[in-house]
């Protein structure tokens, strides 16, 4: 799992010694390897460039396809490519469309 989220190369580094994005990819990579019947994903991307907050939101529709729920909470509209639906909270409202 690791190989297939580009962290192959670091196997050996302790947490220390690993960037900030790097360690989101790391717990990706232990959510996935459960295989869990849903993920909640707190801001997944948030941390990561855009080449890889791509590549954790293809493993996110991977894991989907495959007959897992993701629910992701995001601030980044580029995220909502992605998903099967989209709710938007504001002022404490939730709707199903842009508010």
């Amino acid at each position: 799992m690791l190989e297939r989220l580009d962290l192959g190369h670091r196997i050996k580094h302790l947490p220390s010694e690993l960037s900030t994005g790097e360690r989101q990819r790391v717990a990706l990579a232990r959510a996935l390897i459960k295989k869990p019947d849903i993920l909640l994903a707190d801001e997944p991307t948030g941390n990561l460039d855009p080449t890889n907050s791509r590549q954790v939101m293809e493993h996110f529709a991977a894991f989907h396809e495959a007959g897992g729920t993701v629910v992701v909470v995001t601030h980044e509209p580029e995220v909502e490519e992605f998903s099967q639906r989209t709710l938007h909270l504001e002022d404490g409202r939730l709707s199903d469309g842009p508010m």
